[in-house]
């Protein structure tokens, strides 16, 4: 049975396709990978036919079909708002990963995803991940505490924005940069663990 992992968050900018894009990348050398690009810009859509070691999904307004899918991970990219599919695709993952920027605004912007997730039940299955975060930059207090009154966990594998995960796409990966493959490994087994 597909384990359907759903990555969200109403702020664009937050990495959303390039975490999706690299995690499919990482999962697909010992399983079956698709992504279901949902967000109609299609980033990743675009990328059909370039990428070999996975599926791409266009959009399609049919998200009940997406576990009748036969894969062994199923990666869900959504738009950068909160769309009415949303409420039924937290229903339908298995985990909910919420990559975020590790700023204030992007904790303000964050509120209403995890609000929505918590209103659907699905705070058990979800986890904020901090992405994109700049080179000697500590993640402050006030961001950790703001994030704490949600209850949803915060992984401890905190993605760097390294020029590695921006080209990751163009390479197939990030099996060249080690920091960022050593990063990507990290998170790839605590999505792996929450996920049995």
């Amino acid at each position: 049975m597909s384990k359907i992992i759903l990555i969200t968050h109403q702020k664009g900018g937050v990495g959303k396709s390039t975490l999706a894009f690299n995690l499919a990348q990482n999962l697909s050398k010992s399983s079956t990978v698709a992504i279901v690009d949902l967000d109609l810009q299609g980033s990743l859509s675009q990328l059909n036919g370039l990428v070999t070691d996975f599926d791409i999904i266009p959009f399609t307004d049919d998200t009940a079909a997406i576990p009748e899918l036969d894969y062994d991970f199923i990666f869900v990219d959504t738009p950068p708002y909160l769309s009415n599919q949303l409420p039924q695709l937290i229903q339908l993952a298995d985990l909910i990963v919420v990559p975020t920027k590790a700023g204030i605004l992007d904790l303000l912007a964050i509120k209403s995803t995890l609000e929505l997730i918590e209103k659907e039940n699905g705070s058990d299955r979800a986890m904020v991940v901090f992405n994109m975060v700049k080179a000697n930059t500590t993640l402050t207090l006030d961001i950790l505490i703001g994030l704490e009154e949600y209850n949803i966990p915060i992984a401890k594998t905190h993605i760097s924005d390294l020029v590695a995960f921006t080209r990751s796409v163009l390479l197939n990966g990030v099996d060249n940069d080690r920091n960022a493959k050593k990063q990507l490994d990290r998170l790839t087994e605590e999505i792996i663990t929450k996920l049995v």
